[in-house]
């Protein structure tokens, strides 16, 4: 056969995928209740964020084999690859935000203390976030104005927001199925349902193994812990297919502006690092729904898009300072300013397990309602086991006003924010160092603690073994001796690091 008719042979192939996919895709999203959008003839955007993946971290992966798909298309030239500046704190609250609605405005972290209201904020809980969103977009639109949002903080203004935590009306996936077709489909269909299954299986052993070195050596995870896993696992597979799925049904819609975060890489570096075997394996995951999105992106041209894939922030390694100093950080503190300080710390890893837990549990009470009732009872019983089984976060619980601490500790992974309540409003480090004449040398002469960062005037100031540092509004300077470059988990517990601060964040663009 001639090369001519072979590529005829081709082209009409890729023809009728194209109508056969429009068609599928059209479908769905009628019985979905979501129609398509007339595209307008300007192009759209896709952002991809990949949690939690530093710049030189991904340079790793890649070399590695890890993302293939991205990297076969920054090698063929259809992606440009550089690191970018997320500024301080690389959180994902801050950048989001930062992202969606040009302010970051007094977003520290993502837990922290609000002296004035004496209100403990933590970004997983809905409420908060919204009104930290409400605050934010003050006189500003959001990026994603008539485009969706999947696994995000905030909405960004989008018409659908999905597993979103800032959504003041939370939307359900599945919400206006008419008949269990769409369900059979996504889920139950031989296909997809092996392939959730496997990866399902594949991600447990690997989080079995994890618990199993726990036996042999000091470790965060628990070892006789058998049954989390497989929730957690089978709930970030579920996750990652419904919100990979809502990003190719947006694309054959022509929604103008969409955003989806993959947190499943931060999830697992927070627990074992970021070059750990287990958050590569994420990350690989990752780029094959990256790949997904891409091909879609490619054959379904109905709307043009621009494609960028970021991240917020990177990772650092540490270990909790309690396994070095035999104390938490409130109580060491604590313990250097007398006996009768009283504490209010909490402590944990930056994440959102319970709540795509809840989300989950939410998912399936809107689906009980909109499929026969022999597929009804076992959607009932299967929401009744995850929900037993899903552990009361303690943080979402109200915050009593009434109480007020000395000392309040919040702390999310190596980032520590420390407030003392003898004052409403926030302290300099000149006033702790006259209050507390001996807590900075302490903090400072302790080795598992790195930098304590704080405000002089205008200006950000952090002391650490090798001097201090100074910034101000206009530019930074340096106090000599300067402080060397941060290194990589060669100090461990470091209550005062930016969790960014192991390597700028990523940012690929592809047109």
């Amino acid at each position: 056969m001639s090369t001519w008719g072979t590529r005829r042979i081709i082209d009409l192939l890729r023809g009728l995928t194209r109508v056969y996919h429009r068609r599928k895709y059209g479908a769905l999203a009628r019985q979905m209740g979501r129609p398509g959008i007339s595209p307008d003839g300007r192009r759209g955007f896709i952002i991809i964020q990949i949690d939690g993946l530093a710049y030189d971290h991904l340079l790793v992966a890649m070399e590695a084999g890890h993302l293939p798909y991205l990297n076969r298309m920054v090698s063929e030239g259809r992606l440009a690859l550089t690191p970018w500046n997320s500024g301080l704190p690389s959180t994902t609250p801050a950048v989001q935000a930062a992202i969606m609605f040009g302010n970051r405005e007094d977003v520290p972290g993502f837990r922290w203390y609000e002296k004035e209201r004496g209100l403990a904020v933590v970004t997983k809980r809905p409420d908060q976030v919204q009104a930290l969103q409400a605050r934010l977009k003050e006189n500003r639109v959001g990026i994603l104005i008539g485009g969706s949002s999947y696994v995000n903080m905030f909405d960004g203004d989008a018409d659908l927001a999905l597993f979103t935590l800032s959504a003041f009306h939370p939307q359900r996936f599945f919400e206006s199925v008419r008949g269990a077709g769409l369900l059979l489909l996504f889920l139950f269909s031989p296909l997809r349902l092996l392939q959730v299954l496997r990866r399902t299986v594949a991600g447990y052993l690997r989080a079995l193994g994890w618990r199993l070195t726990a036996l042999l050596r000091r470790s965060v995870f628990k070892p006789y812990d058998l049954l989390s896993p497989l929730m957690a696992t089978a709930i970030n597979t579920l996750f990652t297919e419904v919100q990979t799925f809502g990003v190719i049904l947006d694309i054959y819609r022509c929604v103008p502006s969409i955003y989806t975060n993959y947190n499943t890489y931060d999830e697992v570096a927070h627990q074992v690092g970021p070059t750990h075997r287990a958050a590569f394996a994420a990350l690989r995951d990752i780029d094959r729904h990256i790949r997904q999105i891409d091909r879609t992106r490619q054959r379904h041209r109905d709307r043009e898009y621009d494609l960028y894939i970021l991240s917020d922030h990177g990772n650092t390694p540490s270990v909790p300072l309690s396994w070095e100093i035999g104390q938490s950080l409130g109580h060491f503190i604590a313990a250097q300013l007398g006996e009768k300080t009283s504490l209010d710390e909490v402590f944990g890893r930056p994440g959102y397990a319970l709540a795509k837990a809840r989300y989950l549990v939410d998912e399936m009470r809107g689906l009980e309602q909109q499929v026969p009732p022999t597929v009804r009872r076992v959607l009932c019983a299967l929401r009744h086991y995850v929900d037993r089984r899903v552990p009361t976060d303690p943080e979402a619980e109200g915050y009593d006003l009434e109480r007020r601490e000395d000392v309040v500790v919040r702390v999310s992974g190596p980032l520590a924010h420390v407030y003392f309540n003898v004052a409403p409003r926030r302290l300099d480090l000149i006033e702790v160092g006259f209050l507390y004449p001996h807590l900075l040398d302490r903090l400072m002469q302790t080795d598992a603690i790195g930098l304590v960062v704080g405000r002089v005037g205008e200006r950000t100031m952090a002391l650490g073994p090798g001097g201090a540092a100074r910034s101000s509004p206009g530019g930074r300077r340096r106090s000599p001796p300067p402080i060397p470059s941060l290194p990589t988990g060669s100090r461990s517990g470091w209550p005062g690091r930016s969790t960014g601060w192991s390597g700028s964040p990523t940012l690929a663009t592809s047109s």
